[in-house]
């Protein structure tokens, strides 16, 4: 009994780690590595005014790839002007799908250099990735590629770790262009120093090609020997959203940073402040054009003028009163006080008043009765004594 549960055991252990070795084998011969991008054309050769047909496969799923026409270039050297030999006019964009695969008609135009050509399929965002297919524009000058600078392929990035030196400031705050020092580091991987080298710096916005600069950097770099590059960079005033800082050496991307730049708040600020103070200030102006112009102000002017105050005038007696109370004739109108230099004549004119003369009032006769109103020079009124 012994025996056999002892070699049960053995069994059992054996069998264990068969297949614990046989299980990392199998996971490690079922891994498939990652397919490469491929891109495939539906002509080798078209002339200008004409389409294409262009199909990509094994490509990161949703990627963002641009296709582009371009000249001075091929499939094993890539292309030697970047995209300022590409027709970047008549690009086109297109999105993978789930698969990693594209279909996209792509319109045929010359680019800025002569063929050969390729038609040039990269990634604009994340995991660069590049393909160039060969193609023939038919019609277009063909020269051999031009051969490459003395001091290329010299210098290689030691540390992929690219920064970006510097921050904003209060004037970038208000749309003040951006600026920073974009930092790689570079060896010389050649037999000779490499002095004074001139580099590209580009940037680009989404799918827009980038705008190249050449930034020359002082100094020597050894055989052997490394050192930190750091170059210039500079956006355009007001530029803000998602950037890629590119730097090229001769016809090779060397390194590729982005580059977050935040929106000028300052300028939206002020246009909000200039949105509610231009309203109000003409609002403000508006009511005081009306307050001048309606009818009240002139109405309101008109009462505001002064006039000169009333006076008490006594009606002159006639020069012959007498006969019945039906004969008598109407007194003459008085004439007005002078006019004086201390305001402005005024004519003022009155309603004749039914004046009596002692001879002609009705009633009983009062001789020494006052009969006309007092005017100005009488204090006191006179009453004959009893």
């Amino acid at each position: 009994m012994k025996r056999r549960r002892g070699r049960y055991a053995t069994t059992i252990a054996a069998a264990l780690a068969a297949f614990l070795l046989l299980v990392p084998a199998g996971g490690a011969s079922g891994a498939e590595p990652a397919p490469k991008p491929l891109v495939t054309l539906s002509k080798k050769e078209a002339g200008k005014g004409g389409e294409i047909t262009v199909r990509g496969s094994g490509w990161r799923p949703g990627a963002l790839l641009m296709l582009l026409i371009c000249g001075e270039a091929s499939p094993a050297a890539g292309v030697r002007g970047g995209t300022n030999s590409c027709a970047n006019a008549d690009g086109r964009a297109v999105t993978t799908d789930a698969k990693g695969a594209f279909r996209r008609v792509l319109a045929v135009a010359e680019p800025p250099k002569p063929c050969p050509c390729v038609v040039h399929v990269a990634t604009v965002q994340g995991q660069p990735a590049v393909v160039d297919a060969e193609f023939k524009v038919a019609g277009h000058p063909v020269a051999p590629l031009p051969e490459p600078a003395p001091d290329a392929g010299r210098l290689a990035v030691v540390d992929r770790t690219v920064r970006l030196d510097g921050s904003g400031s209060l004037l970038t705050w208000f749309g003040s262009p951006q600026a920073r020092r974009v930092v790689v580091e570079f060896g010389n991987v050649g037999s000779a120093p490499v002095t004074d080298p001139v580099f590209q710096v580009g940037t680009s916005h989404g799918v827009f090609a980038p705008l190249w600069e050449e930034r020359q950097w002082r100094g020597t770099i050894a055989p052997g020997k490394r050192a930190e590059v750091a170059l210039d960079v500079q956006l355009p005033a007001g530029a803000h959203g998602d950037y890629l800082v590119s730097v090229k050496y001769g016809s090779k991307l060397m390194a590729a940073q982005p580059w977050g730049v935040d929106r000028p708040w300052g300028v939206v600020l002020f246009w909000l402040l200039l949105a509610v103070v231009v309203p109000a200030a003409l609002f403000r102006i508006g009511m005081a054009v009306v307050d001048r112009v309606r009818p009240g102000a002139v109405a309101r002017a008109v009462r505001r003028v002064p006039r000169a105050p009333a006076r008490h005038r006594t009606a002159a007696r006639p020069a012959g009163a007498g006969g019945a109370e039906g004969d008598a004739e109407e007194p003459a109108r008085p004439a007005g006080p002078p006019a004086t230099s201390a305001g402005p004549a005024t004519t003022t004119t009155t309603a004749a008043l039914p004046w009596f003369t002692p001879d002609t009032a009705p009633g009983p006769a009062a001789p020494h009765a006052q009969v006309s109103a007092p005017h100005e020079g009488t204090t006191r009124s006179q009453t004959p004594e009893r």
